[in-house]
């Protein structure tokens, strides 16, 4: 996946401090620059419960150099592993600059989906505070909830959208360059959740807006994801949501 590869290159090595795999997120903490840093990713699982193993390196994964450990991120065919390595790279990448004041995903699609057809491709918990914010809403899911479109009908919502919202576990199940194909000339893309790079690369696809997260207490959130903890449990403890905006778009968030 060329977007991996960039992000890798673009990333400083760091020293793997824990891996935690829960039930809903992978947490992954290392020491980049001697500062003590934490990535989140959703947690994907395999099916492999007795003649395989969905991590071949279990109890040796804080052994790999950071980037070794990211580079886990693009292995397509070993979800489990991709989870841990675009946790291992978010940990890596630089923090960035961030301008925009810290308003949550719902709050950046309502303001640039104001009276426009917006595309939600993931069905996030926020849908139905959404709806009545925006023109029209068309949600697209592998697994469609009642109201939802299933995936094949993406070359059409997201051909007619004004504005594109696409969670970030679709660079987990590498989804994203073909999703990004799809999207209109001229739309509007963001791309949310806390499996987010947040970094300015991803402009470089068309993407407007990266509405992702901060761990801004390492050891709450790695001892929540090891107990099954949901996002919104480990929000409250010890994440702090941000976006990062493209200039252009900027002045439409202060």
């Amino acid at each position: 996946m060329k977007l991996i590869q960039d992000l890798l290159r673009l990333a400083p090595e760091g020293l793997v401090q824990d891996v935690r795999i829960g039930l809903h997120w992978t947490a992954v903490s290392m020491l980049v620059d001697s500062a003590l840093r934490c990535g989140l990713a959703s947690s994907l699982h395999g099916t492999h419960h007795h003649d395989g193993a969905d991590v071949p390196q279990a109890g040796e994964l804080h052994k790999l150099r950071g980037l070794e450990l990211a580079a886990l991120a693009d292995s397509p065919d070993q979800p489990t592993l991709c989870s841990v390595g675009l946790a291992a790279l978010n940990a890596l990448l630089p923090l960035p600059a961030l301008d925009t004041p810290d308003l949550n995903a719902e709050e950046m699609i309502a303001r640039l989906g104001a009276g426009k057809r917006v595309a939600l491709v993931g069905h996030f918990p926020f849908v139905e505070h959404l709806r009545p914010r925006v023109g029209e809403l068309h949600i697209l899911e592998l697994n469609p909830r009642p109201g939802d479109l299933p995936a094949e009908a993406a070359p059409q919502v997201l051909g007619d959208a004004q504005v594109a919202a696409i969670t970030g576990m679709t660079i987990l199940n590498h989804t994203f360059e073909q999703l990004m194909t799809l999207v209109a000339p001229g739309a509007n893309v963001l791309l949310l959740g806390p499996s987010t790079p947040l970094h300015p690369r991803l402009f470089d696809d068309g993407i407007g807006v990266l509405s992702g997260s901060i761990v801004t207490d390492v050891e709450a959130v790695m001892r929540l994801v090891s107990q099954g903890a949901n996002f919104r449990q480990i929000h409250r403890r010890g994440v702090r949501l941000v976006n990062l905006v493209r200039p252009d778009l900027a002045p439409l968030f202060q």
